[in-house]
């Protein structure tokens, strides 16, 4: 029970059971003491020194959704999210895909702001949004479906060889990217989100990943994935001219102030990265595990010398590493990532079910994503511990203001 549910009689209740603990200690010196350390308590609690309500939690925390581009994007990446995929329902036409999306962005707009949806039974869910943010993105069929004039690399990836792909992870309609830093809001508002479209779509796949704990890491923090690699160092910086220019699509069409999203499911063999030692896996990322510093350098952000030679003339980077290998010398090819871990039960006879849900954004997928998966499918030596089992792309279209929904420039 928290300090602001109290009623005047749990206090005595409380004193009361305070006494019975402390038993016959609670005489003489001993209730002295007893009611020295309550009053002691009680003031830290008034003061602020032990956890007062009166500050802030992380909890109470919004993220605006009416924006020029939707959250979820530049957005510090929350601790856990939820990505789902849905197929349009046959009988859908564009003014049902219209009345959908009024509705989700209503809803999802109420909810980020801490607030019930229209239609919510359990409205208490709510109270605690966690810097929630839902994203929304538009497959090939619903941009086909809405009229609209799709972008070329609005498709299915080119096959890469090491892809072993799943079509429970792979393709749809309509992509919803939930995440906060509170599990419970996650799972609320994907529910919610779900009887809101369950009239106009099916559900096609759904995948849940976490990172930290919030409050476990100093934010800023490069995250870490199940291998214990640090994971997505070399991105841009939100707010800046370089992640506008990687990110944002500036053309004059419905698409301009959204971007490209590409989700995979990566499938990372932790059994068999277990018996590579640690100089092993140094050399086949590129950077040392310990800190994320490339083989060439002290510190994870410095940059790496790739004609750096060790005595006996090979290169420090080895040309088969993943960083060497996901590096262009064309400034063009490069990505946003904003990724999460899972860690699903696995099926019978299964040691275990884990690995990465990669996601990037990114203003072309076909100018700037697909050359750099082509390099790490020709020679990439992590893929010896990794399989994508799971593809899709979307066109995550711009923001909103007040009073409109997601998706306007496409559907109006």
């Amino acid at each position: 029970m928290s300090r602001r549910d109290r009623t005047p009689g749990s206090d005595r209740a409380g004193a009361t059971r305070r006494q019975f603990l402390l038993g016959g200690a609670v005489a003489g010196v001993g209730a002295a003491a007893a009611i020295g350390i309550d009053a002691v308590t009680s003031a830290q609690a008034q003061s602020g020194t032990a956890g007062d309500v009166s500050v802030p939690l992380n909890g109470e925390v919004t993220v605006p959704f009416y924006a020029v581009h939707q959250a979820g994007i530049d957005t510090n990446a929350q601790a856990h999210g939820m990505f789902v995929a849905l197929d349009l329902l046959p009988d859908v036409d564009r003014d049902g895909m219209r009345r959908m999306m009024r509705i989700v962005s209503d809803d999802a707009a109420r909810m980020t702001q801490g607030q019930p949806a229209l239609a919510d039974s359990e409205p208490e869910l709510v109270t605690a949004p966690s810097r929630l943010t839902v994203t929304f993105g538009f497959g090939p069929g619903f941009v086909a479906r809405a009229g609209g004039s799709a972008p070329v690399w609005l498709a299915p990836l080119p096959a890469f060889k090491i892809d072993q792909l799943r079509p429970e992870y792979g393709d749809g309609d309509l992509l919803i990217q939930i995440a906060a830093d509170d599990p419970l809001t996650v799972a609320h508002a994907g529910r919610m989100l779900l009887k809101d479209t369950r009239s106009f779509a099916t559900v096609r796949w759904t995948q849940q990943g976490f990172r930290r704990a919030h409050g476990t890491v100093k934010p800023g923090t490069t995250m870490r994935n199940l291998f214990g690699q640090v994971d997505g160092t070399s991105n841009p910086e939100p707010g800046t001219a370089d992640f506008d220019t990687v990110v944002w699509d500036t053309g004059t069409g419905w698409l301009a102030g959204g971007t490209g999203m590409v989700v995979r499911r990566i499938a990372m063999n932790l059994d068999k990265w277990d018996r590579l030692d640690r100089p092993g896996r140094d050399q086949s990322v590129g950077r040392y595990q310990s800190n994320g510093a490339p083989l060439t350098g002290t510190d994870e952000f410095d940059e790496p010398d790739f004609e750096a030679k060790t005595a006996i003339g090979f290169p420090v980077i080895p040309e088969f590493s993943h960083l060497r290998r996901a590096r262009s010398e064309d400034t063009a090819e490069r990505i946003f990532r904003r990724a999460y871990n899972y860690d699903d039960t696995p099926a019978a006879g299964q040691i275990s079910n884990a690995g990465l849900i990669f996601v990037s954004f990114q203003a072309d997928v076909q100018r700037q994503f697909t050359p750099i998966q082509q390099r790490l499918d020709d020679l990439d030596l992590l893929n010896e511990w990794t399989t994508p089992i799971g593809s899709a792309v979307f066109a995550i279209p711009p923001g909103c203001a007040e009073g409109g929904y997601i998706g306007e420039t496409l559907l109006t």
